[in-house]
């Protein structure tokens, strides 16, 4: 099972079903809650997701729009390096399992290891799972662990660490990110896209790189962000359809949002498609005028760049009014 839209609709399904009961003024609480403390500026050492009220309001509020950022992440992986299938996978702080259901869709049959500190919310992942009719989530493993702390993860071929970074101490935050790269031959991870996320992002960036990584995603090189720090960040979107569930917790109208997020792939193995290697990220959402694509790029040899595609460009003209928000440049068909 390969098709990521199924996955997102088995979740939506899941989440209906389990969070049925769920009283509206008490998920309206709780998620106040939870958006007062992810909203804070103070790291915490106890976990978030205290109780069962707590972890089926994230489950509601937060869960869809973390499955498809991971999801972006996920194909840029596979972008990247096409023919390589992850037969391991550990989900670092994982909570309710959103990164798992994620790699659930990406590819057929990973062995997904779940950790996190807070049981409620790793026996609400575990109902989740057990609902989707998806096997590798039904037969993932779920254990408690206190993040940074426990000793490290089991090797596996890819580990997740998604929207926990800023939960953490920055002592923390390093033994995370070091143990996911000792770990893995993959590491993917993911923080909100705002300005302080993108700090996170590129201090495990660096990290990464220093256990002796390549960055296979977002970035089309391995040398330093060519952002100058505190001018703007790196960030990209992912849409994210809502359910009734969905709109009811978040009290929203619309059938869609859009989650900012930043992120980085990072892996032992060379990346590149077998064909064309693209030189360049799209970092901007492309701005299409009469007759010309402007593109903002980070690339791989020239920093941060614009790039003028017009007609004159023919097939590549076309390519890039079809090229989004965080795609790679030039595609691999255009060379």
């Amino acid at each position: 099972m390969n098709a990521s839209l199924p996955t997102a609709e088995a979740l939506r399904a899941a989440l209906a079903a389990l969070l049925d009961g769920l009283p509206p003024t008490q998920a309206a609480q709780a998620v106040d809650r939870l958006i007062a403390s992810y909203r804070g500026t103070t790291p915490t050492d106890a976990p978030i997701l205290r109780n069962r009220s707590d972890v089926a309001a994230y489950a509601a509020y937060r869960m869809p729009a973390t499955f498809e950022a991971v999801r972006s992440c996920l194909a840029a992986l596979r972008e990247a390096a096409p023919d390589w299938v992850p037969a391991t996978h550990t989900d670092i702080g994982g909570g309710t399992g959103a990164a798992s259901w994620a790699v659930a869709g990406a590819w057929d049959g990973p062995r997904t290891t779940v950790l996190d500190w807070s049981e409620p919310a790793l026996a609400l992942g575990r109902e989740l799972a057990g609902a989707s009719g998806i096997p590798a989530l039904r037969e993932a493993t779920w254990e408690r662990a206190r993040i940074g702390v426990s000793p490290a993860p089991a090797p596996a071929d890819l580990v997740t660490v998604s929207y926990v970074l800023k939960e953490l101490t920055p002592g923390d935050r390093a033994a995370v990110v070091d143990a996911a790269a000792s770990a893995a031959q993959a590491v993917v991870i993911v923080e909100p896209g705002t300005p302080d996320g993108y700090e996170r992002v590129i201090e495990a960036r660096d990290r990464l790189i220093a256990a002796g990584l390549s960055v296979a995603a977002p970035c089309p090189h391995d040398e330093a962000c060519p952002i100058e720090r505190g001018t703007d960040w790196c960030h990209f979107s992912a849409r994210v359809s809502r359910s009734s569930l969905h709109r009811q917790v978040k009290g929203g109208s619309l059938s869609h949002e859009d989650e900012k997020f930043s992120y980085v792939v990072a892996t032992r193995f060379a990346t590149a498609p077998a064909t064309a290697p693209a030189t360049a990220r799209v970092t901007r959402r492309p701005q299409i005028r009469k007759g010309q694509v402007l593109l903002e790029l980070c690339t791989r040899d020239e920093g941060l760049r614009r790039a003028t595609v017009t007609k004159r460009h023919g097939a590549l003209y076309r390519a890039a009014r079809d090229t989004a928000w965080g795609d790679a440049w030039p595609p691999p068909e255009e060379g």
